[in-house]
């Protein structure tokens, strides 16, 4: 009786481990596809969902083996076992793509230069009915797709006085401000890049009040055969305090924590 018991548990050990291989290696390719194409560095500190992603698939990788170990007794009828492993997989799957379901509709879908800040968006942050039908019709080079990260804009001026003003008086009652609007929305390339240049600091001035990050930065100007003197920065608006270092076209060179303002 005691041999039956322990080789119950054995075979149900070993059966366990199988399960945590598999979910580990799930959980590896979900780790790939949320930190490497929906919050590539360092949006994940950025627009958060971090938290979120590690609390689901740690929970998932963990109850599911548990289940089987719990479940698992080769002297159960073949139909029976399979049926039970297989409710447990099922159940596994639905709460991981769930969980990998809200962490994709909370993602970053735009980094926006906004006069004198980038700031990120999420795409809650326009899941008004206006701002959706403004998705729809943005070019598709700036448009964002299941397989494809936060996009960098530029805004574009106002039209008009009459334009400006209603997006400020909206802004000011807690309405739309200009980075929560796709219609304004510009590739940020060329002048558009450019642009962020005059509202921009020297990457100097932050690394006086910033000194821990002072290492950092020299090792991403080496990487990139430029010197700090070369760069500029801009604060960026998230979750945590960032800053985005412009070159000297405008464009993105890499980002630090830190508040730049």
């Amino acid at each position: 009786m005691v041999d039956v018991k322990i080789r119950r548990i054995t075979e149900a050990l070993k059966a366990s481990f199988i399960h945590l291989l598999f979910s580990v290696l799930v959980a590896a390719f979900a780790a790939a596809l949320v930190f490497l194409v929906w919050y590539p560095a360092p949006y994940s500190e950025l627009a958060g969902g971090k938290e979120l992603f590690f609390l689901v698939v740690g929970v998932d990788v963990i109850c599911g083996p548990l289940f089987t170990l719990i479940l698992f007794n080769s002297a159960k009828p073949k139909q029976e076992l399979w049926r039970d492993l297989g409710f447990v997989a099922i159940i596994q799957l639905a709460a991981l793509g769930y969980g990998i379901y809200n962490v994709w509709v909370a993602r970053p879908i735009f980094l926006v230069m906004e006069i004198d800040r980038f700031k990120v968006v999420a795409a809650p942050d326009l899941d008004s009915i206006v701002a959706k039908t403004e998705l729809v019709k943005l070019p598709l080079l700036l448009k964002s797709n299941f397989l494809s990260g936060p996009v960098v804009v530029a805004i574009r001026e106002p039209v008009n006085a009459q334009e400006r003003k209603e997006v400020l008086f909206e802004s000011i009652q807690g309405g739309r401000d200009y980075a929560l609007r796709p219609n304004f929305y510009l590739p940020y390339e060329g002048d558009a890049a450019k642009k962020s240049l005059s509202k921009a600091r020297p990457l100097a001035l932050f690394l006086e009040k910033q000194p821990s990050q002072k290492e950092a930065a020299v090792a991403m100007a080496t990487a990139k055969s430029a010197t700090i003197s070369q760069w500029m920065y801009v604060p960026v608006v998230g979750r945590k305090d960032w800053i985005a270092i412009l070159n000297n076209q405008g464009r993105i060179e890499g980002f630090l924590p830190g508040d730049g303002f």
